[in-house]
């Protein structure tokens, strides 16, 4: 996943004047502290990731894709100006859930040895949703925490409440991954995929899961409980600093 599209700008855009408006330039910071390091482990083993033919979006991220994973946070931003902490815990939280998400997957589809299912454990091939490796594991908390960490340092939120909403969020992608999301077959492979057709141009039969929750709609899940266990914790009391 390479910049961005001219409707990913234009989401882009969107979504930063918005955070930046309700947020500042703290806002601003923690919105960072996903895209950035994000966009980095994107260009790391770029040769390799593009051979991963299975997988659905490639290239530049599409509107869709930037609202998927920054849409939840941008709400929340704005209803912390009138229902303020839970909703800032929201804010930091589901860019934990998509910094988590997306170092899970960047650095996970690079491991050596096949994923496996976070569910039954089987291989599966490298980066088909639900696929799980210890290096993606890692990956994923370091991605959370580094969203925690920089709303915490800007008295935003609570590290551990942002921590853990982050990978609570991530764990759902997994699980919605491996169970729900469209799964696909094709015949000429015989091989599973996320595509229709697939990258040989045959038509693929659907296998698994709801064809409309793509990847898109498992990632605005994720960032959504991200941001509702992020607030439930600070709300709740129990991790209010």
């Amino acid at each position: 996943m390479i910049g961005l599209s001219r409707g990913g700008l234009v989401a882009a855009a969107v979504v930063g004047i918005a955070t930046i408006w309700a947020g500042h330039w703290q806002g601003a910071l923690v919105l960072f502290a996903f895209f950035i390091p994000s966009t980095l482990l994107s260009r790391v083993g770029r040769e390799r990731k593009r051979t991963l033919v299975d997988i659905g979006k490639q290239g530049a991220r599409d509107a869709m894709q930037v609202l998927a994973n920054g849409g939840v946070a941008t709400a929340a931003i704005l209803l912390s100006l009138r229902f303020g902490a839970p909703m800032l815990a929201a804010f930091a939280g589901a860019y934990a859930a998509a910094s988590a998400d997306t170092w899970a997957t960047e650095i996970g589809t690079l491991a050596r040895g096949a994923p496996r299912s976070i569910l039954t454990l089987r291989p599966l091939e490298p980066g088909l949703s639900g696929g799980v490796t210890w290096q993606g594991s890692a990956a994923q908390i370091a991605g959370a925490a580094l969203v925690a960490y920089v709303a915490w340092q800007l008295a935003l939120a609570p590290f551990l409440a942002v921590a853990i909403g982050g990978v609570a969020g991530s764990l759902l992608d997994s699980l919605l991954g491996a169970t729900l999301q469209s799964l696909r077959y094709c015949p000429s492979c015989a091989r599973e995929c996320e595509t229709n057709p697939h990258h040989c141009g045959t038509p693929t039969i659907p296998r698994r899961g709801a064809a409309w929750l793509d990847n898109d709609v498992v990632n605005l899940a994720a960032t959504l409980c991200g941001g509702v266990v992020s607030a439930a914790l600070v709300a709740s009391g129990a991790l209010a600093s």
